[in-house]
């Protein structure tokens, strides 16, 4: 759910170059500081970014550990539809060959009959 908000996807993006405070991350939006650090909020809720303190900046990091484990989970999600994607793949192409296979022999059957016919 953290990376549901585009605006947080483009924060997790440019903490991914490096950290920065409040006022670096709003810059490129049309939102308030308030918005962005509610934002902020919420990707430390979900264990992607941390804060610290350093003299009077907070500087927002990335953490690694927090993006790696999403990563690792998401993962295993994208390789169990992959996996359902191929069977069904598969499931189709049998499904295209018998189609094409029953109109083969039903061309045949058509061309038998018409030649006794004659």
């Amino acid at each position: 759910m953290a990376l549901a908000d585009p605006v947080r996807r483009r924060i997790i993006a440019r903490l991914s170059r490096g950290p920065a405070t409040v006022n670096e991350l709003a810059e490129p939006f049309s939102i308030t500081k308030q918005a962005v650090s509610k934002h902020i909020q919420v990707l430390e809720h979900a264990g992607l970014v941390t804060r610290t303190r350093d003299a009077q900046r907070r500087p927002v990091h990335l953490d690694a550990a927090g993006l790696e484990a999403l990563t690792a989970w998401i993962d295993r999600y994208r390789l169990i539809h992959e996996q359902r994607f191929r069977n069904l793949d598969a499931l189709l192409a049998t499904h295209r060959d018998s189609q094409v296979a029953a109109s083969d022999a039903g061309a045949t059957a058509g061309t038998a009959e018409e030649a006794t016919e004659s």
